[in-house]
């Protein structure tokens, strides 16, 4: 907050808390709306299409800003975002809600990259790990204030309205953008030239994108068509084309996200490769958590959506401290944000588990708070790391890239771990404790494996050795 980075600082933050508001609002609000538009089997969609639509926007964003800044993209985001809310708001059915979250998924996907590039060519090294504090706690307010109060408006409202005033916010950040666009919209670096970022390399990258878009789109309505399959007679609830179109999906992930990631990813080889393949399964685990969380407590604890998301709110609470924690590090210690990842993923573990033993036990609703606490800690201290990790391991030139990356990640792992989730959840009785239950142990054992991949994050040469392997391998790999 110095004078020379005290705007762009203010934009990052308002920028953050657009996207959280619409998070943590819209997930509270979100189980009235799916009982309202008759679509409880397919609550999990509104949130995994979301996820996928971001797809499109990070690969997009990622050489769209090494080529030009963060600035244009930043633009289209913030606009589609909006216009995708606003339809929400709107929606007179679940299938124009949907599409809706789509138009705001790619928005939401081209504003945090944008963030991540400007981060890496605005802040020096010792300052970024502070920077991702003020980011994590612009998480703070759209969650302790806004779940609570996106409950309580739902109840004696609508629902409608929670999305419209996620709106205002995206508005009041695209003006401060664009006041304050000399100060975000840094030129890319002066070594960094065109001929490195073709035009052929740019459409590759983008069709690669599409197809790991459409494929993830693709085992997503297999679910829900499957669902429905049981409910209703249609052309594609037959169980052939369902298993056809869940193969296609799933054959094209495989073949075009490892084109995507940094070589090894999928194997989570040491270095950045084991950084990104950490994010996808911190989020894949959180994520799917605190998505089916308020459905939950609504359905089997008959709680009102207020207190629903005054529980979810304390995952943020939570995040935060854990962010303000690993900003506490050295610069200068790796091994120390290594040490955090894996001891984050191990207390993601742990709180996940704890979940399942409240389910058991009918707890409290306040247990699950401490729960979804505990469990934000860990993403605060874990997941948070990761940003810091990535911009150390990559130069300046491949900040786009690398950031592009972990978004990908951020996404994948978020679809898969929803998707999971969602797909258990329509196999069962759309509410049962057996349901829930089983949901919760994948996502614990999703949490085990990031602790695996967490001790494989310290690269196995220096850090310096380690940029430049990983600006080889993300240009080999683009």
């Amino acid at each position: 907050m110095s004078p020379a980075y005290r705007v762009v600082t203010v934009a990052l933050v308002l920028l953050t808390t657009m996207i959280a508001f619409e998070a943590m609002a819209v997930s509270t609000a979100m189980p009235r709306a799916a009982a309202e538009l008759d679509a409880i089997g397919g609550y999990g969609l509104a949130f995994s299409s979301m996820m996928t639509a971001m797809l499109l926007g990070i690969v997009a964003a990622g050489i769209w800003a090494d080529r030009a800044g963060p600035l244009p993209a930043l633009y289209a985001g913030q606009t589609l975002f909006a216009i995708g809310t606003l339809g929400c708001a709107l929606a007179p059915s679940w299938g124009v809600l949907i599409g809706g979250r789509v138009v705001t998924g790619v928005g939401a996907g081209l504003v945090i990259v944008s963030e991540f590039v400007a981060i890496g060519r605005v802040f020096p090294a010792p300052l970024r790990p502070q920077v991702f504090t003020w980011l994590s706690a612009a998480w703070v307010i759209p969650s302790v204030v806004g779940a609570p109060v996106s409950g309580w408006l739902t109840t004696v409202a609508s629902w409608r309205w929670v999305f419209g005033i996620v709106v205002v916010p995206a508005v009041v950040a695209g003006a401060l953008v664009f006041l304050r666009r000399a100060d975000i919209g840094v030129p890319p670096p002066a070594d960094e030239t065109a001929d490195e970022l073709d035009v052929a390399d740019h459409r590759r990258t983008a069709r690669l994108g599409s197809v790991v878009a459409l494929s993830a789109g693709l085992v997503q309505l297999a679910i829900h068509e499957r669902q429905a399959g049981s409910e209703a007679a249609g052309a594609l609830s037959s169980l052939g084309v369902v298993a056809a179109l869940a193969i296609v999906g799933v054959i094209g992930l495989l073949w075009a996200t490892p084109r995507l990631l940094p070589a090894g990813t999928l194997v989570a080889r040491r270095g950045l490769p084991s950084v990104i393949a950490s994010r996808a399964l911190f989020n894949g685990s959180f994520m799917a958590t605190v998505t089916f969380l308020p459905l939950m407590l609504v359905q089997r604890w008959n709680l009102g959506l207020t207190m629903a998301g005054a529980v979810l709110a304390t995952g943020s609470v939570g995040w935060s401290l854990g962010s303000w924690l690993q900003g506490r590090v050295r610069s200068d210690g790796l091994a120390r944000r290594v040490h955090l990842v894996w001891g984050g993923a191990a207390v993601l573990t742990v709180g996940t588990l704890a979940v399942i033993a409240a389910v058991l036990t009918q707890a409290s609703p306040w247990v699950f708070a401490a729960c979804i606490a505990v469990c934000g800690l860990a993403m605060g201290a874990g997941s948070t790391t990761l940003s810091v990790l990535v911009l150390d391991l990559t130069s300046a030139q491949e900040h786009g890239r690398a950031s592009a990356a972990l978004q990908l990640s951020d996404v994948l792992g978020s679809v898969v771990g929803i998707g999971a989730a969602t797909a258990i959840f329509a196999s069962g009785d759309h509410g049962g404790r057996a349901v829930y239950l089983a949901i919760y142990t994948l996502l614990a054992a999703i949490a085990a494996l990031a602790v695996v991949t967490g001790l494989r994050c310290m690269p196995s040469h220096s850090p310096a050795a380690a940029a430049a392997a990983s600006a080889a391998s993300a240009g080999r790999t683009s």
